[in-house]
């Protein structure tokens, strides 16, 4: 393709997967392609590839669009500013700018299912991103990541190795998907070459309780895993008290009452309107990573 197309956090899990499925699985020549990153030094992989690397930093108002300069495609990745309210959305808004100021033709942007009508502590930041987006009159493509079958390996081996799982988010369901199909999506778009503007809800095939999510755990593992139901107060204790920092917990904790409310029980099948090919299911990534279930 005769594009250029720049991922920013290239040096992040996610970028880092949307580079390699840019080049590995649709083919896309490195010298179309540009890796952005604060540290253009964790770039030197990409580097050595022949795809291009370039600083692009945020929070530098006036070099964003020199950054952004010869682009047609961006691809603005979330970025992980988190502990200050409001920090990202400042952000991410003066990356549009500065994509409008620097001629980018399309705009692709990594968001959450149902933005406006989520409990989830940071949905705002992706609701505003979405609207500005949508306000700077450049065509986009959205692309709203459900919660990843990863972030299970953050607290799965802990809860395997007590055989105890605390959750506030009842029968509610989530249809999670690896962080990789995401990424092997999201490229699937940046290389499409489509002008139209589309917004995609990228989710497993399979929505499920944290009850059921504990029951594939445990028969991949071996180990025995109970649910126990706690109140978002219970949780937001334990979480602070197992040295968790405040934002972090609160994150967490809004994350069950959105799935507790049926706001994260969504499943479509744009994975598949993208990638041609099924998304990698919960039990199938667990018994990928087993080992590292196992602690």
């Amino acid at each position: 393709m005769s594009e250029t197309i720049l991922v920013t956090g290239a040096a992040g899990q996610l970028g880092q997967r949307v580079l390699h499925h840019l080049t590995e699985t649709y083919g896309v020549a490195p010298a179309s392609i540009v890796a952005a990153s604060r540290d253009p030094q964790k770039l030197a992989a990409f580097a050595a590839k022949g795809i291009a690397t370039r600083k692009v930093d945020f929070d530098d108002t006036t070099g964003l669009a020199d950054a952004f300069a010869g682009v047609d495609r961006l691809l603005l990745i979330s970025t992980d500013e988190l502990a200050t309210p409001g920090k990202r959305l400042v952000q991410h808004k003066a990356a549009i700018e500065a994509a409008v100021r620097a001629g980018v033709k399309h705009i692709a942007y990594t968001s959450m299912p149902s933005p406006d009508d989520s409990l989830v502590s940071f949905a705002g930041d992706h609701a505003g991103t979405e609207q500005a987006i949508k306000a700077s009159g450049l065509a986009y493509t959205i692309l709203r990541d459900a919660w990843y079958h990863d972030n299970y390996l953050h607290s799965m081996p802990h809860n395997l190795q007590v055989g105890t799982w605390y959750s506030a988010s009842g029968d509610g369901r989530v249809a999670t998907i690896s962080r990789d199909d995401c990424a092997r999506a999201i490229a699937a778009a940046l290389a499409s070459g489509n002008t139209e503007s589309a917004t995609y809800t990228l989710t497993g095939a399979t929505s499920l309780t944290d009850k059921e999510i504990a029951a594939v755990a445990a028969d991949v593992t071996g180990k025995p895993l109970a649910v126990v139901t706690v109140t978002d107060e219970q949780l937001h204790q334990g979480l602070t008290g197992a040295g968790l920092p405040e934002f972090v917990a609160n994150m967490l904790v809004s994350a069950d009452a959105n799935t507790r409310a049926g706001k994260f029980d969504i499943v479509t099948d744009d994975f598949k309107r993208l990638t041609g090919g099924e998304p990698q299911s919960l039990r199938d990534f667990f018994a990928a990573h087993k080992a590292a279930l196992l602690g």
